[in-house]
Protein backbone atom coordinates (compact mmCIF):
# COMPACT_ATOMS: atom_id res chain seq x y z
CA UNK A 1 0.00 0.00 0.00
CA UNK A 2 1.15 3.57 -0.79
CA UNK A 3 -0.24 5.51 2.01
CA UNK A 4 0.10 5.13 5.78
CA UNK A 5 -3.41 6.42 6.50
CA UNK A 6 -6.27 3.49 7.49
CA UNK A 7 -9.11 5.06 5.45
CA UNK A 8 -7.21 5.05 2.16
CA UNK A 9 -5.99 1.34 3.06
CA UNK A 10 -9.64 0.31 3.17
CA UNK A 11 -10.61 2.02 0.36
CA UNK A 12 -7.91 1.01 -2.11
CA UNK A 13 -8.59 -2.55 -0.66
CA UNK A 14 -12.18 -2.44 -1.14
CA UNK A 15 -12.27 -1.04 -4.47
CA UNK A 16 -9.10 -3.31 -5.69
CA UNK A 17 -9.17 -4.89 -8.97
CA UNK A 18 -10.00 -8.96 -8.72
CA UNK A 19 -6.54 -9.75 -9.62
CA UNK A 20 -5.21 -8.18 -6.66
CA UNK A 21 -7.85 -8.68 -4.18
CA UNK A 22 -6.61 -12.69 -4.54
CA UNK A 23 -3.62 -11.99 -3.71
CA UNK A 24 -4.91 -9.84 0.00
CA UNK A 25 -6.66 -13.19 0.96
CA UNK A 26 -3.45 -14.97 2.10
CA UNK A 27 -2.32 -16.53 5.55
CA UNK A 28 0.50 -17.85 7.61
CA UNK A 29 1.89 -20.71 7.27
CA UNK A 30 2.82 -23.44 9.87
CA UNK A 31 5.93 -24.21 11.61
CA UNK A 32 6.44 -26.93 10.04
CA UNK A 33 5.86 -26.05 6.85
CA UNK A 34 7.84 -22.95 7.04
CA UNK A 35 10.69 -25.09 7.47
CA UNK A 36 9.79 -27.05 4.76
CA UNK A 37 9.15 -24.18 1.85
CA UNK A 38 11.35 -21.37 3.25
CA UNK A 39 8.43 -18.58 3.65
CA UNK A 40 6.08 -17.90 6.00
CA UNK A 41 2.93 -17.08 4.34
CA UNK A 42 0.87 -17.96 0.78
CA UNK A 43 -1.98 -17.59 -0.59
CA UNK A 44 -5.15 -19.61 0.78
CA UNK A 45 -7.36 -22.18 -1.56
CA UNK A 46 -10.12 -24.28 -1.49
CA UNK A 47 -9.06 -28.43 0.09
CA UNK A 48 -6.00 -26.30 2.09
CA UNK A 49 -6.40 -27.15 6.25
CA UNK A 50 -6.06 -24.40 8.03
CA UNK A 51 -6.63 -23.92 12.16
CA UNK A 52 -8.51 -20.95 13.84
CA UNK A 53 -6.04 -18.74 15.42
CA UNK A 54 -8.20 -15.83 16.50
CA UNK A 55 -11.69 -14.93 17.45
CA UNK A 56 -14.71 -16.34 19.80
CA UNK A 57 -14.13 -19.29 21.90
CA UNK A 58 -16.62 -21.28 19.89
CA UNK A 59 -14.35 -20.82 16.83
CA UNK A 60 -10.74 -21.00 18.46
CA UNK A 61 -8.58 -23.88 17.59
CA UNK A 62 -10.84 -25.89 14.91
CA UNK A 63 -8.91 -27.26 12.37
CA UNK A 64 -10.72 -28.00 9.27
CA UNK A 65 -10.96 -28.01 5.40
CA UNK A 66 -11.26 -24.80 3.26
CA UNK A 67 -14.76 -25.52 1.23
CA UNK A 68 -14.99 -21.66 -0.36
CA UNK A 69 -12.71 -18.74 -0.28
CA UNK A 70 -14.43 -15.24 -0.61
CA UNK A 71 -12.07 -12.86 -2.68
CA UNK A 72 -14.92 -9.97 -1.86
CA UNK A 73 -14.50 -9.96 1.93
CA UNK A 74 -11.13 -11.98 1.91
CA UNK A 75 -13.39 -14.44 4.33
CA UNK A 76 -12.87 -18.66 4.53
CA UNK A 77 -15.66 -21.15 4.90
CA UNK A 78 -14.21 -24.10 6.83
CA UNK A 79 -15.88 -27.42 7.33
CA UNK A 80 -17.03 -27.74 10.76
CA UNK A 81 -17.37 -24.01 11.46
CA UNK A 82 -20.90 -23.09 11.43
CA UNK A 83 -23.52 -20.71 13.77
CA UNK A 84 -26.99 -21.21 14.27
CA UNK A 85 -29.70 -18.72 12.92
CA UNK A 86 -32.99 -17.28 14.13
CA UNK A 87 -34.75 -20.80 13.30
CA UNK A 88 -32.30 -22.96 14.86
CA UNK A 89 -30.52 -23.59 11.23
CA UNK A 90 -26.82 -24.18 11.26
CA UNK A 91 -25.04 -21.88 8.51
CA UNK A 92 -21.65 -21.85 7.80
CA UNK A 93 -19.78 -18.74 9.67
CA UNK A 94 -16.69 -17.34 7.19
CA UNK A 95 -13.31 -16.31 8.93
CA UNK A 96 -11.02 -13.72 7.95
CA UNK A 97 -7.95 -15.29 5.97
CA UNK A 98 -5.73 -13.13 8.69
CA UNK A 99 -7.08 -15.13 11.66
CA UNK A 100 -5.94 -18.47 10.46
CA UNK A 101 -2.90 -20.88 9.34
CA UNK A 102 -2.35 -23.00 7.60
CA UNK A 103 -1.79 -26.76 8.42
CA UNK A 104 -1.24 -28.83 5.65
CA UNK A 105 -1.21 -27.17 1.33
CA UNK A 106 -3.58 -28.91 -1.08
CA UNK A 107 -0.64 -29.13 -3.93
CA UNK A 108 -3.00 -30.57 -6.71
CA UNK A 109 -2.11 -27.58 -8.73
CA UNK A 110 1.26 -27.99 -10.67
CA UNK A 111 1.80 -23.89 -10.44
CA UNK A 112 1.49 -23.71 -6.78
CA UNK A 113 3.78 -26.70 -6.17
CA UNK A 114 6.45 -25.37 -8.83
CA UNK A 115 6.06 -22.36 -7.22
CA UNK A 116 6.35 -23.26 -3.82
CA UNK A 117 9.58 -25.32 -4.59
CA UNK A 118 10.92 -22.06 -6.43
CA UNK A 119 11.11 -21.00 -2.91
CA UNK A 120 13.26 -23.56 -1.72
CA UNK A 121 15.74 -23.68 -4.21
CA UNK A 122 16.20 -20.26 -3.92
CA UNK A 123 16.47 -19.65 0.05
CA UNK A 124 18.98 -22.89 -0.42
Amino acid sequence: MKSKQARKQRKAQYNAPVHIRRKMVASHLSEALMKQYGRRSTLVIHGDMVRVMRGDEGVLGIEGKVTKVNTKTGRLIIEGITMSKADNTQKARPVHASNVIITKLELKDPRRKAKLQHTVEVSQ
